[in-house]
C-alpha cells in the first residue's frame, strides 16, 4: 500500500508556548514558530488554549489568527474542550477548524474521546453553532467504530482519532492489533461521510506505518514530539522530515 500523500500535517505549537512560559522574557516566540513551520510547508497549525495558560494564552490566539490570514491556503486549527473558554475564541477568530476534546481543566494531557451518547446531548447545540459559523467540527475520539454512527448523527464533519495506544504499542507485538482498531474505525467514519483526522504521540518513526494503514487520513496534529526533533535541527528541517514521513 502507498502512502496517502494529501495527507495534511498540521504543526501543533503549544510546547513552544510551555518552554515561553517557564520565563518572562518572550522566547522562544510562538508566533515565530509558527511562521517558520509554515515557510517549511506544514498545512497548518494547530492549538490547545486552556484556562490555566499553562502554554497558549488568550494573545498567542489573537497573534495566530492574524499570522494565519496571511496564508489562506493553510488551515488553522484551535482544539480543547467547548465548555471551557474555547467557544469565545472560535466566536471571535472563526478558525477554519475546531477540534472538541473532553479533558478537564487541570489534565495534565489528553487522554480519552468523547462517549456517545452519553455526550450527545451537550455537543449537539455547540456543533450547530460552529458550523452557522462556518467552522469546520472535529471530535476527538478514541478508536472505536461503533461510535462514528453518533458523531455523524450530531452533526461534526471529522473524527480525530486519538492515537496513543498506538504510539504506545510502537515496535511491540500489540501493535498490528491496535492498528486493526484505527483502520476499522477509520472505515467506518468514512462510511458515515466523516473525515478522519489523527493525533497524540506520533513521531517520525511511528507516523508511516499508521499512515499507511489508516484509510482516508486526511490530517495529523503533531506537537510534542515535533518541536523535540526541532529542538536538535531546527524547525525547517523537522518539518520537512514529517512531510517525509508523510508521503507528501
Amino acid at each position: 500500500m502507498t502512502l496517502h500523500s494529501k495527507t495534511a500535517l498540521s504543526v501543533t505549537v503549544n510546547t513552544v508556548a510551555l518552554l515561553r512560559n517557564s520565563r518572562h522574557l518572550g522566547i522562544p516566540s510562538v508566533l515565530k514558530a509558527a511562521q517558520m513551520c509554515l515557510e517549511a510547508g506544514a498545512q497548518g497549525i494547530t492549538i490547545h488554549p486552556r484556562p490555566d495558560e499553562r502554554h497558549i494564552r488568550a494573545a498567542d490566539v489573537i497573534d495566530l489568527a492574524d499570522l494565519m490570514k496571511r496564508w489562506p491556503d493553510r488551515e488553522f486549527n484551535i482544539e480543547g474542550n467547548p465548555f471551557h473558554q474555547l467557544m469565545d475564541f472560535v466566536r471571535t477568530h472563526r478558525p477554519h477548524q475546531v477540534t472538541f476534546v473532553p479533558d478537564s481543566e487541570g489534565q495534565f494531557t489528553s487522554d480519552h474521546g468523547w462517549s456517545f451518547p452519553k455526550d450527545a446531548d451537550t455537543l449537539n447545540p455547540l456543533v450547530e453553532e460552529c458550523k452557522s459559523l462556518g467552522v469546520r467540527v472535529s471530535l476527538f475520539m478514541d478508536p472505536e467504530p461503533a461510535q462514528m454512527l453518533f458523531v455523524k448523527k450530531i452533526g461534526a464533519d471529522r473524527v480525530e482519532l486519538y492515537t496513543e495506544p498506538y504510539a504506545a504499542s510502537f515496535g511491540t507485538p500489540t501493535n498490528d492489533a491496535c492498528l486493526a482498531l484505527y483502520v476499522n474505525t477509520a472505515k467506518a467514519a468514512i462510511e458515515q461521510g466523516l473525515g478522519v483526522n489523527a493525533g497524540h504521540d506520533l513521531n517520525q518513526d511511528n507516523l508511516p506505518k499508521f499512515v499507511q494503514a489508516v484509510p482516508g487520513l486526511l490530517e495529523v496534529s503533531i506537537g510534542h514530539a515535533l518541536m523535540a526533533d526541532a529542538l536538535e535541527v531546527g524547525y525547517a528541517a523537522t518539518v520537512l522530515g514529517y512531510l517525509k514521513a508523510l508521503g507528501r
